[in-house]
């Protein structure tokens, strides 16, 4: 029996359908309301960039990232 890895374990949890709606959703909400608090005046001022759209991306990752560490560690608890 072959044994897979922890990691690859964590990303097929992470990549389930299920927990992609929940984490996908929680980053979008996250994501835009960050964007809008931190970077609207910048983009309504001097419009967008290359550099404001890594700050963008950041953003949205950041709480999908943050969501999908939250849910494994839920898992292992």
């Amino acid at each position: 029996m072959k044994v897979e890895h922890p990691v690859m374990q964590m990303f097929k949890v992470c990549c389930s359908w299920s927990h992609l709606k929940a984490t996908g959703g929680i980053a979008l909400v996250v994501g835009t309301w960050l964007t809008f608090v931190n970077q609207a005046d910048v983009i309504a001022a001097h419009g967008l960039d290359s550099r404001l759209l890594i700050k963008i991306a950041l953003n949205y990752l950041t709480p999908f990232v943050v969501s999908n560490l939250g849910l494994l560690a839920r898992r292992h608890a």
